[in-house]
């Protein structure tokens, strides 16, 4: 096993009895993965978004047990500690820990994206919340869907998947 399915396991058992957010981050691990990679992002580029996003939500859990809500704020307020504790138990590099902690410390907030890496962890976040929070509604808006993608998609990699997925 890499570190990266070992991630993954710890999240799982961060996770345990939540199916549906486990289901959430293995989705956006996913597009964020195949994002990366058909922009042609290098190795370390792409094991960066892919630790990213295995680990954006970790302050879900966290918020609500404080707060009784997993409001994005409150997520961005209490996932980086919890992100760089399970990162360095797993030795991951000091540079990398610091850079995916300011991601999931921000990636709720859709202003000043300072990077391709924060860019992709945004857009397969919403590819999996678009149809998540659709399904929960009856039906995926389409308005919103054309909202989102103009205002938050850049690469043409997440534009690309977006088109195809919500037609």
């Amino acid at each position: 096993m890499n570190v990266l399915d070992e991630l993954t396991l710890k999240m799982i058992d961060f996770y345990a009895g939540d199916a549906e957010r486990i289901q959430h981050f293995m989705k956006v691990h996913r597009f964020g993965e195949l994002i990366a990679k058909m922009e042609g992002l290098s190795e370390d580029e792409i094991f960066l978004i892919e630790t990213a996003t295995i680990v954006h939500d970790i302050g879900i859990r966290i918020a609500e047990e404080k707060y009784g809500s997993c409001e994005g704020p409150l997520q961005e307020k209490e996932g980086p500690a919890y992100a760089e504790k399970m990162l360095a138990e797993l030795n991951y590099d000091p540079k990398i820990i610091e850079r995916v902690s300011y991601l999931v410390g921000h990636h709720h907030t859709y202003t000043n994206i300072d990077g391709i890496d924060y860019q992709i962890l945004v857009e397969a976040d919403f590819l999996v919340n678009l149809f998540e929070e659709g399904f929960r509604i009856n039906g995926v808006d389409k308005q919103q869907v054309e909202n989102v993608y103009e205002r938050i998609f850049k690469t043409e990699a997440g534009k690309k998947i977006c088109r195809t997925m919500f037609k």
